[in-house]
């Protein structure tokens, strides 16, 4: 396969979280960092992805009992689209933080701020939430 094909090809990784793990949120990022660094991804864009796959995770994690399944994809020409899957079906409620002290609230708003695209798709089961970055 020629270096031509090989960048065309996309690069997805994959996984699984416990639900009872946040040190988990560590170890995603360094996933995606790597995955994101042998893609050829500029740092810009690296740092973007891993803040916002941090919240979403934190979020899936802090609220849900089940865990979640991180994906992420990149591809030459539409980026990075990275997806949480958590099994828990009430949908995230995305506000303006408040103006104080506190650490929560700020995750998808975030997300809408910093991503390209993002949302959200309901399954049977939990749902998906997505955001996407240009590499």
């Amino acid at each position: 396969m020629s270096g031509r094909q090989a960048a065309a090809r996309p690069t997805r990784w994959r996984k699984h979280v416990r639900g009872d793990d946040l040190t988990a949120v560590r170890e995603v990022r360094h996933g995606l960092r790597e995955v994101l660094r042998h893609s050829g991804c500029g740092p810009g864009s690296a740092d973007v992805a891993e803040l916002l796959l941090s919240e979403l995770v934190t979020n899936a994690l802090i609220h849900t009992d089940h865990g979640a399944v991180v994906t992420a994809t990149v591809a030459a020409r539409t980026g990075l689209r990275v997806e949480v899957r958590d099994f828990d079906g009430a949908p995230p409620l995305p506000h303006v933080p408040v103006h104080d002290d506190s650490t929560h609230g700020r995750g998808l708003f975030l997300v809408q701020a910093l991503a390209d695209a993002w949302g959200v798709q309901g399954h049977g089961v939990g749902k998906t939430v997505w955001f996407e970055v240009s590499a």
